[in-house]
């Protein structure tokens, strides 16, 4: 079938297309499927508790044939007489009528499941156009309907055939029967005549089912534009991707700018890296890493530092090694703990220099060095 672009819906439906196909109430449904799990069912229910119905109905009419002449003037009795009579009927009758509708149920979602939706229910006008109706009448659901009938009417007079003629004998012996054993055993032979032609059935079921399927899926698949189209409607176009992609790290960038200034220290490599660091004993186990950034960024959280008074440590090794073996609200790595440790145990005695507590500490050419195997020269 060609689309309205010259396209061919070759592509199999996606979810999504399955999902709103289903919303609007088109599912793979099988008639056939709930007409034949009726009549299968219904014909076992008849056998099941047919004699029952039967018995009841023999005295019911056993008992309307034997009215008095006191009871038929008698309104009060008849009501009475009749409430009596039904109340043998309904149970078996009600039973039966409980099966089949719960077969009817489970006939008609066994394919396609339980689906409510409003779209199924609302009027479709387009139904009315003469032209949609004629296309209708001869398209593939229409041949493929009087196929399925044509079917039915070979098997169940196929089958009808072969259970009269094999029933004769059966059939005979009814002659010879006297009541109501007679009655009894003809309800038998029927309901079996019932059962069989019903089972017969299932060979339309099977090929209708596969068929419906076969068909639902036909009607969903889609073309390699839609395809397109669906991908880019759920997943966005890439340059909107893109403008939230930059609009979430300008986010992700100020609040990792906010957190600069709880910082204790800031560890540079002076060219391209800085790593803010965090250490509360009361809160963390270990330094936090609270920000970090290259080139224009290191020098923008520099510069938050140099404004909130915090101490900037160049140490190149370490800057890198943080930088790349730490992410955000993270604490360093068990490798790095004696590197950082020197650096801040420096920087507390650089605070209490300047609160003339104590000399300016030194730093020697090898102080800071990070571990040989987290190195990132």
């Amino acid at each position: 079938m060609a689309d309205s672009d010259g396209q061919e819906r070759t592509e199999a439906p996606t979810p999504k297309r399955q999902q709103e196909a289903r919303d609007k109430g088109q599912i793979a449904r099988s008639k056939e499927l709930a007409t034949v799990t009726m009549l299968v069912v219904g014909a076992l229910a008849m056998m099941a508790f047919g004699d029952t119905l039967a018995g009841a109905l023999l005295k019911f009419m056993a008992r309307m044939f034997t009215l008095t002449r006191e009871e038929i003037f008698d309104f009060n009795a008849l009501l009475t007489l009749c409430v009596s009579a039904v109340s043998l009927i309904i149970w078996p009758l009600l039973i039966i009528l409980l099966v089949l509708f719960f077969a009817g149920i489970v006939g008609s979602i066994g394919l396609g499941g339980i689906s409510w939706s409003m779209g199924a229910a609302s009027p479709k006008f387009n139904k009315l156009n003469p032209l949609s109706g004629l296309k209708r009448m001869i398209g593939m659901q229409s041949l493929m309907e009087l196929v399925k009938s044509i079917l039915k009417v070979i098997l169940v007079g196929g089958v009808a055939f072969w259970m009269i003629k094999s029933s004769l004998p059966d059939l005979f012996e009814i002659n010879r029967e006297v009541f109501p054993q007679n009655l009894f055993h003809a309800l038998d032979v029927l309901l079996n005549f019932v059962l069989v032609i019903c089972c017969s059935l299932l060979l339309v079921v099977a090929i209708d089912v596969p068929y419906q399927m076969w068909q639902h899926n036909e009607q969903l698949k889609m073309t390699k534009q839609e395809i397109k189209d669906e991908y880019k409607e759920t997943e966005g176009k890439p340059e909107v991707k893109g403008r939230i992609r930059m609009l979430q790290r300008e986010a992700a960038q100020r609040r990792m700018m906010a957190e600069v200034p709880t910082a204790d220290v800031i560890i540079t490599n002076p060219e391209h890296f800085s790593v803010a660091l965090r250490y509360d004993p009361k809160l963390d186990g270990a330094p936090v890493v609270v920000a970090k950034g290259v080139d224009h960024m290191a020098m923008k959280i520099r510069e938050v530092a140099n404004e909130h008074k915090i101490d900037i440590v160049p140490a190149p090794p370490l800057a890198r090694a943080l930088y790349h073996t730490t992410e955000l609200e993270q604490q360093i790595p068990d490798g790095l703990f004696a590197a950082v440790a020197q650096v801040l145990a420096y920087v507390f005695q650089l605070k209490e220099h300047r609160k003339g507590r104590g000399r300016r500490p030194t730093v020697k050419g090898r102080d800071f060095e990070p571990p040989a195997d987290m190195r990132y020269d």
